[in-house]
């Protein structure tokens, strides 16, 4: 049922990909400075002949000074930056793969002491970090706009040095899911209030990034539902007020949503079994990718505080994918162990869904 599944070519638009894995975007810390090295070129290149259909990389931050939590993150702007990026793209080329980066701007996530410009106050839309957390001053028009500007000019320099599309993060409680959060946004402007209202952030970066690139150039959308601040938090509390949210998104021109649970097979709404991808696709009629701890029986969270996870089947995820709720399944644990792990499960070998059984993000190279 794997090689069925997860092995049949996917087409949409001018994005063609050889199976229907793709590779999580997973922060890495490992770009000095900002700027990607050879090392990172390696390390994706890995994952692209291990057999991976398409890589999103970790985030990278667009061209805002309080766009980043980590001098080692990696960032997407200046010429040194791009050149490395560049070469990242070659080398993933080169092994048959296909890849994008993640474009984040971090927000009020962003601790400034520890960060590059400590002297700057973190940006975000209400300077909240989650509901009754004030951290800033909210930001102003002029900067919510060049940050605008910024995700623009980041998507047009990705297609200029040959990425296959791009990923904005909208997800977990950063910048561009602030804005969505009506617990962080409590704005009274056009930036702020009805839903409509705290997703134009989001519209108006699609629509810039649409305008700077072409008709054809892929636009990815990750949201979730849940917060890094609170696991409990929700957008939309109906498949209604769902719709509701993602249909400016949809019309602005995302081509594909990632959807992100903490853990895929959990139903989104009382009533139906689909998860969050699965309505996401039923709402929009769009192509998406579900993610949440594939093969693992506990979501990423506790790998940080050196929790390991018991494997756990990947059976109803297959079933899923051929009755075509969802279209992708982005992998993350497996893949930052394992760059074979791809080829591994097209082989039927069943050491793919053990080797990182057990195991922390501490002890994973």
């Amino acid at each position: 049922m794997a090689a069925n599944a997860l092995f049949k070519p996917y087409s949409q638009g001018n994005l063609s990909l050889t199976n229907r894995i793709v590779m999580a975007p997973m922060t890495r810390q490992f770009s000095p400075n900002g700027i990607p090295t050879a090392d990172v070129a390696a390390y994706y290149k890995r994952r692209a002949q291990g057999g991976t259909g398409l890589i999103i990389t970790e985030g990278t931050t667009v061209n805002d000074k309080v766009a980043t939590m980590d001098k080692n993150i990696p960032q997407f702007h200046g010429e040194e930056a791009l050149l490395g990026w560049k070469h990242v793209v070659d080398e993933v080329h080169s092994a048959g793969g296909k890849i994008m980066p993640q474009l984040w701007h971090v927000g009020m996530a962003r601790v400034a002491e520890k960060a590059p410009y400590p002297e700057l106050p973190s940006a975000g839309p209400s300077g909240l970090f989650k509901p009754g957390k004030q951290g800033a001053e909210p930001m102003t028009v002029e900067h919510i706009e060049s940050v605008i500007a910024a995700f623009a000019q980041a998507a047009s320099d990705a297609k200029a040095i040959g990425m296959d599309g791009i990923e904005i993060h909208g997800a977990h409680g950063y910048l561009v899911d602030q804005f969505f959060w009506e617990g962080t946004n409590q704005r009274t402007d056009s930036w702020g209030g009805s839903m409509e209202n705290r997703g134009r952030f989001a519209v108006e970066i699609i629509k810039a990034i649409r305008s700077a690139t072409s008709p054809d150039f892929p636009i990815v959308l990750r949201y979730s539902q849940w917060k890094q601040q609170d696991y409990t938090a929700r957008l939309a509390q109906s498949p209604q007020e769902l719709e509701k949210f993602l249909t400016p998104l949809n019309e602005a021109g995302v081509d594909i949503f990632h959807c992100s649970q903490r853990r895929y097979w959990e139903n989104e709404f009382e009533g139906s079994e689909l998860n969050l991808a699965g309505w996401t696709k039923k709402l929009t009629g769009k192509p998406t990718i579900t993610v949440g701890s594939v093969g693992l029986n506990d979501d990423f969270f506790g790998a940080f505080k050196g929790q390991g996870s018991d494997t756990r089947s990947v059976d109803d995820l297959l079933e899923r994918l051929n009755a075509e709720e969802f279209d992708l399944v982005a992998v993350g644990r497996a893949l930052l162990q394992d760059p074979n792990w791809a080829n591994k499960i097209k082989e039927n070998r069943t050491e793919a869904l053990e080797t990182y059984s057990g195991k922390s993000l501490a002890t994973l190279s």
